[in-house]
């Protein structure tokens, strides 16, 4: 096969496949077809988290616009594009003259033309021969074709595309609402507050209509605060089982990674789910009021994030002694309360929310919504048991923005495809997404990779909660999606191009090679073809040493690279952190003017 035919389709143009994208058009050093398909043009560099019909200007990031940079090694890149790159011609007051800090918000409507515009880049500034190819259409069915996979794409036209890898980035499945089936056509019935029609009929309702929020948590500050913010003055409810609401993250918060010691649980034996949680609780109790002691820099607010994460390196050993039943278990009875611990909301959102909440506007109801039906002239009733039954009638009920994490009952054409076939299973453990390797290669029912085929983001929640113990709202979870893009890119890398070979080899001079691999991490980083060769040069030389002393050639160069992608993906350290442990502080962000001064930085 000549190198210019090796083609990797990825499945989904939101976040996920976008930022695969870049980094496949950024590490690659051959020539490589990059194929992105999007079944909606509309979710096209966006997905449904960002689309600019479902989000209106009130929609903000839920964490500060300082950590939506889609280079975790680059920090401030979204921040530097928002202020100094971003077309703001069509931008309302008051975003129009807005300047964007690391911790204020920013709205979620820009963030497809910040992804845009760094796709354009990476594609631009790929090595010659490496290019991307957007394509339209619905990917429904993927099938092995000798060492090769047929994809077949489902648009005006049926296509088959021949790929050597594919990667599948879907994002989230929605969650039937089950409590609706009554009055899913009804106009009093917003199923997705995240499109344009759900946007419309929401600000199109009477100031003083009476509205019921299903859920209380992100999806239901968005729509409860655009209303607000519209003007609404009417009474709005929010229902949810956990009645749990968003806390507020400090104006001046900066994410940081604090280093605890584990929780002191019984490692020698399991004793059932309630003692595990008796303990936990008691562990957390301890690890709180350490940090408060401990780091009183760190706000109230957060001291429960930053236990969280904390916490991740060691959860995987002690979930390991949990019986899957009781972990599944374990996972529906606090998944509410995880995702509120681990994350929290700007103020831009919560703020005008909380205010409501405080003066009755809102009213917040404990329970689980039964079901929902038609009360005649126009609203609706809405059934909430509880410990205390009640019926709620409304002008508008809107549905929150549930996702269904069980992939044997997604509705998703390619996954049923993929799980009837054997090509994915899903996950054993805790029921949520599917089956993956340490690469997130996808794993078939003989638990063996399904082909040459990736997975990104939202279809690898329970496989991230068992393997490196990220839990909480994992819909939206931005850090996981960028490790993800740049482990998968580089894996497949090193399996397609000829520079790599899968040996593996004996390093005799450990100074020569960590040398290698920081010169590895900075042409990774790199943004420009210009900087990029500089750093290869500097790297072939570097590596020479290592070649004389009988070391393999394409077996040290995967080496290298694979040493520098753990670099990249260091989760035991903020993304600030992690610049300066790279030594990429202080060097251009990768701007063609900037990529001159690449060839004097120093090994």
């Amino acid at each position: 096969m000549e190198s210019s035919d090796r083609t990797v389709v990825i499945v989904g143009a939101g976040l996920g496949g976008t930022a695969t994208a870049i980094r496949l058009l950024q590490f690659a050093r051959e020539p490589l077809r990059v194929v992105l398909v999007e079944r909606r043009p509309e979710y096209r560099n966006a997905g449904v988290a960002y689309h600019r019909a479902g989000n209106h200007w009130h929609h903000v990031f839920n964490i500060q616009a300082g950590r939506m940079a889609v280079f975790r090694e680059d920090v401030d890149d979204f921040i530097g594009w928002a202020n100094h790159e971003a077309d703001r011609t069509d931008w309302p007051d008051p975003w129009r003259d807005h300047v964007f800090t690391e911790s204020g918000p920013a709205p979620r409507r820009i963030y497809p033309d910040y992804l845009a515009d760094r796709l354009a880049a990476a594609a631009r500034e790929a090595t010659p021969g490496a290019t991307l190819v957007p394509a339209d259409g619905e990917v429904v069915d993927v099938e092995p074709a000798g060492a090769r996979l047929r994809v077949v794409v489902e648009g005006p036209e049926r296509t088959v595309l021949t790929a050597d890898h594919v990667v599948i980035a879907t994002g989230l499945e929605k969650r039937h609402p089950v409590f609706a089936d009554a009055v899913l056509d009804h106009p009093a019935f917003v199923r997705d507050p995240y499109s344009d029609n759900g946007i419309e009929r929401i600000l199109a309702l009477p100031p003083d209509a009476g509205v019921a929020v299903v859920g209380t948590l992100l999806s239901a500050y968005d729509s409860a605060a655009l209303l607000l913010r519209s003007g609404h003055t009417g009474r709005i409810h929010m229902i949810s089982r956990s009645g749990l609401t968003l806390r507020t993250y400090p104006t001046d918060h900066r994410h940081r990674v604090l280093t605890l010691p584990p929780p002191e649980l019984r490692a020698d034996r399991y004793e059932g789910r309630d003692a595990l949680v008796q303990r936990f609780q008691a562990e957390w109790a301890r690890a709180c009021a350490a940090v408060a002691r401990d780091h009183p820099d760190v706000s109230p607010v957060v001291v429960t994030e930053r236990v969280s994460k904390s916490w991740e390196p060691y959860l995987p050993e002690i979930l390991r002694r949990v019986p899957s039943a009781d972990l599944r278990a374990l996972l529906d009875s606090y998944g509410s309360l995880l995702a509120t611990l681990r994350v929290s909301a700007v103020a831009y959102t919560t703020e005008i929310v909380d205010a409501a909440m405080r003066e009755g506007q809102i009213a917040l109801t404990t329970g689980k919504v039964e079901h929902i039906a038609d009360a005649g002239d126009g609203r609706l009733a809405v059934s909430v048991s509880g410990a205390t039954p009640k019926t709620i009638e409304a002008d508008l009920v809107i549905s929150n923005f549930g996702r269904e994490s069980d992939y044997a009952r997604v509705s998703s054409t390619l996954w049923s495809s993929l799980l009837a076939k054997g090509m994915a299973v899903p996950h054993r453990r805790t029921g949520r997404g599917v089956e993956v390797d340490e690469f997130g290669a996808l794993l078939g029912a003989d638990d063996r990779p399904a082909g040459p085929l990736s997975v990104i983001g939202s279809p690898r929640e329970g496989d991230e909660i068992v393997r490196n113990g990220r839990t909480g709202a994992f819909t939206f979870n931005l850090a996981a999606i960028k490790n993800h893009s740049v482990g998968v890119a580089a894996a497949v890398l090193r399996r397609l191009e000829t520079c790599y070979d899968q040996a593996d080899v004996d390093i005799p001079d450990r100074e020569a090679f960590d040398r290698s691999v920081r010169l590895e991490v900075r042409r990774m980083a790199a943004r420009t073809r210009r900087e990029r060769e500089a750093l290869i040069r500097q790297l072939e030389t570097c590596m020479e040493a290592l070649r004389r002393a009988g070391v393999p050639e394409r077996a040290l160069r995967r080496a290298v690279n694979a040493a520098a992608t753990d670099k990249l993906n260091d989760l035991s350290v903020t993304p600030r952190e992690l610049r300066a442990l790279l030594g990429l502080a202080g060097e251009p962000s990768g701007t063609p003017e900037d990529a001159a001064s690449s060839d004097r930085l120093p090994a």
